[in-house]
């Protein structure tokens, strides 16, 4: 009986301790500098937004933020290695559109689901836009338009199986008209056949097609968002116009699974400070990005029900595997 209690009364000393360590380990986090991992090249849109987000956590942290570029493969080698890191918290990662468009394809054994969410920084909706002089100034007449010229309507995007494809085939679904998708090396050059008159329109986010709105040389006639553009706001939702579309570019930070809560509560802690900065949303602005938080459990949820529209509309254009 002795015996027993004195193994019971080590055992429940042991697990203290381990308990006690463990706490430890984590309360002074970080004692390191950090890693954070960018699917996408340097000098990108994904790499500027996400080092300059890490200048203004450092000064919450007191560690250095070291972005690294793991690119290849559309993003999935990046990801791929956020995913795969030792969750200590020491490695976050940028996760991206792409995290939610290369599983249909079956380009990747992973999906959202094999992350931690920590929060969504930004979103670029589309915008459906048109030649100034075209015969349509509203959604509904583009769509009335359309459905008396089935096939005519030629929308260019940023190459197959791209977000922007993506876009113009879940709105051509969810209006039910037929249209011919132009694949170009990239938003622009399909914005600039757009201004040829070569193509009918383009689904692109609002940043890429400001400066020739703004000039008056193209139309929005829509956006994909719940509110309108802070830039143009005599533009409708989509939603507005009856057609029940939100689709956006987005943009956030993840863990791999299994970071203890703690960890994760101060990095959320850090990167919400760094996000709320005067200077992170100085440097937002000047670049076009539409800042748009999420905490964890939102960002989840957004993640959950994007990847649902992404399948659904890749398998619609016949982008998904089989």
């Amino acid at each position: 009986m002795q015996r027993r209690t004195l193994v019971s009364a080590l055992t429940l000393a042991c697990f203290g301790l381990a308990t006690f360590s463990a706490s430890a380990q984590t309360s002074d986090f970080p004692k390191k500098p950090i890693t954070v991992i960018c699917p996408w090249a340097a000098g990108g849109g994904t790499d500027v937004l996400l080092r300059a987000l890490a200048r203004e956590a450092e000064k919450s942290l007191g560690q250095t933020i070291t972005v690294v570029n793991q690119t290849g493969g559309g993003g999935a080698v990046g990801h791929n290695a956020i995913r795969a890191a030792t969750p200590d918290g020491y490695t976050v990662g940028m996760i991206t559109f792409e995290l939610n468009s290369l599983p249909p394809q079956g380009l990747v054994p992973f999906t959202y689901k094999d992350f931690d969410p920590l929060m969504r920084i930004n979103v670029d909706p589309a915008a459906l836009t048109v030649k100034k002089d075209a015969p349509y100034n509203t959604l509904k007449e583009f769509v009335e338009y359309a459905k008396a010229h089935p096939g005519e309507i030629t929308i260019g995007n940023s190459a197959p199986g791209s977000v922007w494809h993506i876009a113009a085939g879940l709105m051509a679904e969810k209006t039910a008209i037929q249209v011919k998708h132009v694949p170009f090396d990239g938003a622009q050059p399909a914005v600039t056949a757009l201004l040829g008159g070569h193509i009918k329109a383009v689904a692109v986010s609002v940043p890429e097609v400001r400066a020739q709105t703004q000039a008056g040389n193209l139309k929005i006639l829509g956006v994909m968002d719940t509110v309108r553009d802070e830039v143009f706001p005599n533009v409708p939702t989509f939603k507005e116009q009856g057609v029940d579309v939100e689709f956006y570019t987005w943009r956030g930070l993840g863990l791999p699974k299994g970071v203890p809560a703690d960890v994760k509560a101060k990095l959320s802690d850090a990167f919400k400070k760094a996000f709320d900065s005067k200077d992170f949303k100085e440097f937002a602005a000047k670049a076009s990005l539409n800042l748009a938080y999420q905490n964890a459990t939102d960002f989840n949820k957004f993640l959950d029900q994007n990847y649902k529209d992404v399948d659904a509309v890749m398998k619609s254009l016949g982008l998904a595997k089989k």
